[in-house]
């Protein structure tokens, strides 16, 4: 008996898309973004006690420094590539609406007896294909008819499995709304170890060393600021992917209603 594999390739790709995005992410961090950060705050350090009267321009290097905001970029990334794939999926999966599935000649009926036909053609479709909802659902509709030769009850098959794929797609979704409310908690996090630092300097700023409190007050604002930011464009683009299966979903059920349900006749 053959065995089945117990991962899906949904979750390897996920799970190796993390590790990828964190060894690099943190690369990017130990590698650029900290010694130039560090670098400039020395350097505005260095300024304020030369007694140097000057505004300091914000840094993009500064801005994101902390842990709080790589902790937001790998799970920005990870969402990203998540996103990635769902929308590769479901766009390889909306180009069978392009094929004839059901082929039928002009003004050609199609009757209980030939939906066997029908759905080995259908079955014949690659792995990749066969298992997209639109032949799914084409099969679920001819088997229907084949068995009860009801029209009405073949139109209810493949609705409901329309209806159960949006479900499932809605399902999958989860993970990526967790991480696209967990990215502003992070960022939550950052702003209470930030003011938290900031109290415990309260001792200097009062002796007249503003420097460190300022810093660590930028910590607790940066990291909100950074977080947020991520969570407003990882929302839209959940919003854009949801709404490309939803399409898919409705569009693949439209086509199981004209090229199969409108060709289906009892006798």
């Amino acid at each position: 008996m053959e065995k089945k594999f117990p991962l899906s390739i949904e979750f390897i790709y996920q799970l190796f898309a993390l590790i990828l995005i964190i060894i690099i992410v943190h690369a990017a961090y130990v590698a650029v973004i900290r010694p130039q950060a560090d670098a400039i705050l020395a350097q505005q350090a260095a300024g304020l006690q030369a007694g140097e009267s000057q505004v300091t321009e914000r840094s993009v290097f500064v801005l994101i420094r902390d842990f709080e905001q790589e902790a937001c970029f790998i799970l920005m990334f990870w969402a990203l590539a998540i996103m990635a794939y769902k929308g590769v999926v479901t766009i390889r999966q909306r180009s069978l609406l392009q094929q004839d599935l059901i082929p039928l000649a002009e003004g050609v009926r199609i009757l209980p007896e030939d939906t066997r036909e029908l759905s080995r053609q259908i079955q014949a479709l690659p792995p990749h294909q066969s298992n997209a909802l639109l032949p799914r659902a084409l099969l679920a509709a001819l088997h229907r008819f084949s068995t009860t030769r009801n029209i009405q009850d073949a139109a209810d098959a493949t609705h409901a499995y329309c209806t159960a794929e949006a479900e499932r797609l809605e399902s999958e979704l989860s993970m990526i709304r967790y991480i696209a409310w967990a990215i502003p908690s992070v960022g939550f996090i950052g702003t209470v170890r930030g003011i938290g630092q900031a109290l415990g300097q309260a001792h200097k700023a009062i002796e007249g060393d503003i420097f460190d409190v300022t810093t660590s007050l930028g910590v607790a604002f940066n990291s909100t600021l950074i977080a947020l930011l991520i969570s407003i464009v990882l929302m839209f683009l959940l919003h854009q992917l949801q709404s490309l299966q939803e399409h898919y979903v409705l569009d693949a059920e439209a086509y199981c209603e004209e090229k199969l349900t409108r060709q289906l006749h009892t006798q």
